[in-house]
């Protein structure tokens, strides 16, 4: 009876063993198949996903020469064309903007020669930096140099982009006005020289004719395109009454021309320059 038992008992614990080995042979084999089926998924998936590119094309790069120039104004201009009207107008007593562009954003712009200068302000004071020092450069104080004459400013330069208006009064004698287009500072005010009586009439026959301001010709013109207005200059339109002609840049760094008719604030004209 102790051999009989002594046996059974052997054989017990063999199979016991023999199970939990067959258990862990059948665990380990899951776990590989598991494993396998992962790293294959994985596998695939990286072939259908492509990998993400560590490097971009340049988005300047892919800009025209007018559109980098565009932005890289823009980008530098904190005064806006609404702020610069109202300083421009605010330099001639009951004057009326005629003109107002924002310096360097158009071709023509970026090759104007620098303004003359050597004359004050309407109000017989020097403007904050309109005259130069002995160097040639505005000085900070407003003093005259020795020569008596006021240092010109030019296309956006060291002083960063300039709006320039023209501010005509009641009898049509514009008045230039520049203005720093980062602080607002007005860095010129002078009466145009080479005004003859003609041009005082037909300036204030264009401003008597025009019944909208350049404000909301701007503000049609952007409600069209949505940008950044850079320009504004009444004009003749071939006969046919008065104009605004006003420039937006979009997001895009393109610029659309409109001509928006000075009495009823419709567009009579649409062009985009894609330079």
């Amino acid at each position: 009876m102790n051999s009989a038992s002594s046996r059974s008992r052997t054989l017990k614990t063999v199979g016991a063993l023999g199970m939990a080995a067959a258990t862990a042979v059948l665990m380990t084999g899951c776990g590989q198949s598991s494993d396998s089926a992962t790293s294959a998924a994985t596998s695939e998936a990286a072939k259908v996903v492509p990998q993400k590119q560590t490097t971009s094309p340049s988005a300047s790069a892919q800009l025209t020469e007018d559109q980098q120039e565009r932005k890289k104004v823009l980008d530098a201009t904190k005064v806006t064309f609404d702020d610069a009207a109202t300083t421009a107008t605010g330099e001639v007593a009951g004057g009326k903007l005629v003109d107002l562009d924002l310096e360097g954003v158009d071709d023509d712009d970026r090759d104007e020669s620098p303004s003359p200068s050597g004359t004050g302000s309407p109000t017989g004071t020097a403007s904050p930096t309109g005259t130069a020092s002995p160097t040639g450069t505005a000085s900070p104080t407003g003093t005259s140099s020795p020569t008596g004459t006021s240092s010109p400013s030019g296309s956006p330069g060291a002083e960063g982009p300039v709006w320039v208006a023209e501010v005509a009064e009641k009898d049509g004698t514009i008045h230039t006005v520049r203005i720093n287009a980062v602080d607002g500072k007005v860095i010129e005010a002078r009466v145009d020289a080479d005004q003859d009586a003609d041009d005082k009439k037909q300036t204030a026959d264009l401003l008597a004719q025009a019944t909208q301001t350049p404000q909301q010709a701007a503000k049609v013109a952007t409600e069209k395109k949505k940008g950044t207005v850079t320009s504004v200059g009444l004009d003749d339109n071939e006969g046919n009454g008065v104009i605004w002609q006003v420039d937006v840049v979009g997001s895009d760094w393109k610029k659309t021309a409109f001509d928006v008719d000075a009495k009823n604030d419709t567009i009579v004209r649409e062009e985009t320059d894609n330079d």
